[in-house]
């Protein structure tokens, strides 16, 4: 890690970070591509977790090598991110006293480039003092896509709600008898979670048990993530070691297992989730 005096020599000579884009890494909002909670996605960058986060700001150089500067003006950040979301322009130009570090390479995939600078590449080994940074491998089921499936079903709610029907819910917990396929996934095409085995269903409860364990266990900050949703319902997002879940405070939740690629598996409302789901939402981490 460059510490804030060494990183404007690894921005280049002229100290000049063509910025392509930014994001957030606080215990209530982080790319969950990194981690199952605040403090892995923080170690996947060699970061400590501190209790106001960091901003995270992804350009090139003059010479067009990825750099990752990250600072701790989260206001900044924020600011910046919800303008350009606005459509928007904001030069996002953090101070040189907010800068915490310049990592070489970039921890998420980028499609953008800067222009007029050569294609983004990673700094050179005698520039860089560290292996650069790099995406975590999506490219088949696991950890990684699993988190960026819930990421989605989270974010495209009305769609992937609009194709379970309440009236196929059964057992104890409601869970559905079919699933879905995950989002972005390929290699699971035609895989059923509804067959007649336990293995869904003792998948599901499992999830829901470990969800269960954290209100009366605190677990690793930002493991449990409340945001706002419509009317006055949240949306909660909890994860765990191979599970994901994504739920609507006032209606059902979606469950990703490591273990069932490419499936989503519905959980009704039933007797115990509405409970649960309140419960977590008041231990929720939430965005300020």
């Amino acid at each position: 890690m460059a510490e804030t005096d060494d990183a404007a020599v690894a921005a280049g000579d002229d100290d000049a970070l063509y910025v392509l884009t930014a994001v957030l890494l606080t215990p209530a909002q982080f790319p969950s591509v990194l981690g199952d909670d605040y403090p892995e996605a923080c170690a996947a960058l060699g970061l400590a977790p501190l209790a106001d986060g960091y901003g995270l700001v992804l350009g090139q150089d003059g010479d067009g090598a990825r750099w990752t500067a990250v600072v701790d003006d989260v206001s900044l950040v924020a600011v910046a991110i919800a303008s350009w979301d606005c459509g928007m322009e904001y030069d996002l130009s953090p101070d040189e006293r907010s800068m915490i570090a310049a990592l070489p390479g970039w921890p998420l995939s980028l499609v953008v480039a800067a222009p007029g600078v050569p294609a983004p590449h990673d700094p050179a080994p005698d520039i860089a003092e560290q292996a650069p940074l790099s995406p975590p491998d999506t490219s088949t089921w696991g950890p990684a896509q699993r988190r960026l499936g819930a990421d989605e079903i989270a974010l495209q709610w009305a769609a992937w709600r609009e194709q379970i029907d309440d009236k196929e819910f059964a057992g104890q917990n409601g869970e559905a008898p079919a699933a879905a396929e995950a989002p972005g996934d390929e290699s699971a095409k035609g895989g059923g979670a509804g067959d007649s085995g336990s293995k869904p269903l003792s998948g599901v409860q499992r999830v829901l048990a470990e969800a269960r364990s954290y209100v009366d266990t605190a677990p690793p900050l930002g493991r449990v993530r409340s945001s706002f949703a419509t009317g006055d319902a949240r949306t909660l997002r909890a994860d765990g070691p191979g599970w994901s879940m994504v739920a609507r405070t006032d209606d059902i939740a979606f469950v990703l297992l490591d273990e069932k690629p490419g499936e989503v598996l519905p959980v009704g409302r039933g007797p115990e989730l509405p409970g649960l789901l309140d419960a977590l939402d008041k231990m929720a981490v939430r965005p300020s």
